[in-house]
Order: C-alpha cells, then sequence, then structure tokens
C-alpha cells in the first residue's frame, strides 16, 4: 500500500472529527450518489469555503449535486482566507487551496479532498485529511450506512472513478 493510503485519516471505530473543510469533488460526488447526507451525519460542522460552495451549488450545468448542495442549509460557507505561499507554491485549484487555507486556521482540523496533490499539501502542512471514501468507511463505522461496498457502487455510477482494486484497498483499511 502507498504511504498516502496510510496517511489519510481513517476513522477508526466511530471517531470522526467535529469539523471537515470540504472541497468540491467530495461535494458533488456524495450530491450526485444522494448521500450528501452522509456529510452531516459523520461530522458535527461542515464548513465549505465560499468559492467551493460556488463551484458547486451555482454551476451553469444544474446536476443532483448542484442542487443537494444549494439546499443543504447546515453547510456552513466561509470566506477564503489569504492562501500562504506554502500553499499557492503546490499550484493547486482554486477550490484545493482555500481548503487548505481554512483548515491551517483551525488547529487540528480535518479536510476532506480526492484530489492527489491536494492531500499531499495538506499533509505536508500536517493538516488531517479524508477523501469521499473516508466518509463511506466513517458512516458504515459509526452505523449510518449498512453495506460500504453498495455506497461506493453507487458513487461509482454517479461518476466518481473507483476500480475494484481502489475499492477492495479502502475497504480493508
Amino acid at each position: 500500500m502507498s504511504s498516502l493510503w496510510t496517511k489519510l485519516t481513517w476513522p477508526e471505530n466511530c471517531t470522526v472529527p467535529d469539523v471537515l473543510f470540504v472541497n468540491a469533488s467530495p461535494l458533488i460526488f456524495l450530491g450526485n450518489a444522494d448521500r450528501l447526507d452522509l456529510l452531516q451525519a459523520i461530522a458535527g460542522r461542515i464548513i465549505v469555503p465560499q468559492a467551493v460552495y460556488d463551484e458547486v451549488a451555482g454551476s451553469p450545468h444544474v446536476d443532483a449535486a448542484s442542487r443537494a448542495v444549494a439546499n443543504a442549509s447546515w453547510i456552513e460557507r466561509e470566506q477564503s482566507k489569504t492562501i500562504p505561499n506554502t500553499v499557492v507554491e503546490w499550484d493547486l485549484g482554486p477550490g484545493e487551496s482555500a481548503v487548505i487555507a481554512l483548515a491551517l486556521t483551525a488547529l487540528g482540523s480535518t479536510t476532506v479532498i480526492d484530489d492527489l496533490s491536494g492531500r499531499k499539501c495538506a499533509l505536508s502542512h500536517g493538516i488531517n485529511v479524508m477523501g469521499t471514501l473516508g466518509f463511506v468507511i466513517a458512516a458504515g463505522r459509526c452505523g449510518h450506512i449498512d453495506d460500504p461496498r453498495q455506497v461506493m457502487f453507487e458513487l461509482r455510477a454517479a461518476g466518481m472513478w473507483l476500480s475494484e482494486s481502489v475499492i477492495e484497498r479502502a475497504l480493508r483499511i
């Protein structure tokens, strides 16, 4: 297993962070699979940079995710902080950069980022990282879903690229 997989935050039992800073792709994948409620189920607060919210909910092409995010009153929006040069140097997208910048202001926070470069940047800054699959695993461990494998198949059907080996690796962890 690659070292990145083992450095990601994989909740044990039903231990999940109180606050999560979420990027666009987890919102899109969970929203399109009609599973956005898993975010609310496994964390106390879900914070999304305004730029990420606008990217998903204000998208010119309306899909299930944009409608779900726009209707999720429990998603907290925050204006992006100044992006530190140590994050700018990674040349990430604006969403990943904004999520990491916000997380840097909250000691011990967790980001939810699927992008590999974004994950590496967050980890290099000492920020906990979880991806969409981490949510699925956490939701299963907390009893919010019965079959994490089935939810992963739903995510794949909704457009998330997941090979059989990725699914198997996530379930083994």
